[in-house]
C-alpha cells in the first residue's frame, strides 16, 4: 500500500482540480484591479472556467473519497469538493471583485444560464443562489434603471450585443 499515496509540500493542477481553478480565479481578480482594469482578461478566464464547470457538472461528485484495500476495508478517507464548491469557488470572488463591470456581469449571467440549460436539475439550486447574488450585485453596484437593465443581461461574450441563443 505504500507507495499510492503522494505527499508533498506544494499542490499541483494535475492532481487537484481546485487548485487550477483557483489560479484561473486569480487571474481574474488580479485583472479586475484598479491598478490593471482589464476586464476583457477576466472574460477570456471566464470562459475556461465556463467549460470546467460544465465538465465537473457533468460528473458525481461524491465530496469525499475512500481508498479501501483488497478486501474493501476503508484505508484512508479523503475529502473532496462536491459540485456547489466548484461553483462558489469559480464565481464568488470574480463576481465580488468585478461587480461594477457591466462586461463581467454580463458574461457570469450567460455562464450562470448555461448550467440551468445543460446541467441537472439537482444542480439547479446551487446555480440559481449565484445567480441570486449576481442580481444582487447588480442591483447595488448600477443605481441607473438603463445601466442596471444592461448589466442584467446575460452575453456570452461580455462585451454587448451577443446574448445566448
Amino acid at each position: 500500500m505504500t507507495g499510492l499515496i503522494a505527499l508533498g509540500a506544494e499542490r499541483t493542477i494535475e492532481q487537484d482540480p481546485a487548485f487550477a481553478l483557483r489560479v484561473l480565479v486569480d487571474i481574474a481578480i488580479r485583472a479586475l484591479s484598479p491598478a490593471v482594469n482589464d476586464p476583457t482578461t477576466a472574460v477570456q478566464v471566464i470562459n475556461y472556467m465556463e467549460w470546467f464547470l460544465h465538465t465537473v457538472g457533468e460528473r458525481h461528485l461524491p465530496g469525499r473519497y475512500v481508498l479501501a484495500d483488497g478486501d474493501g476495508a476503508a484505508r484512508l478517507v479523503l475529502p473532496g469538493r462536491d459540485w456547489e464548491g466548484y461553483l462558489q469557488l469559480a464565481v464568488c470572488e470574480i463576481r465580488d471583485h468585478g461587480g461594477s463591470s457591466v462586461q463581467i456581469c454580463r458574461r457570469l449571467r450567460a455562464v450562470l444560464e448555461g448550467l440551468l440549460e445543460a446541467l441537472s436539475p439537482g444542480q439547479h439550486p446551487s446555480v440559481r443562489a449565484e445567480m441570486s447574488l449576481l442580481g444582487q450585485a447588480v442591483e447595488r453596484e448600477f443605481a441607473e434603471p438603463d445601466r442596471r437593465s444592461i448589466a442584467q443581461q446575460a452575453d456570452v461574450q461580455g462585451i454587448g450585443g451577443v446574448r445566448r441563443p
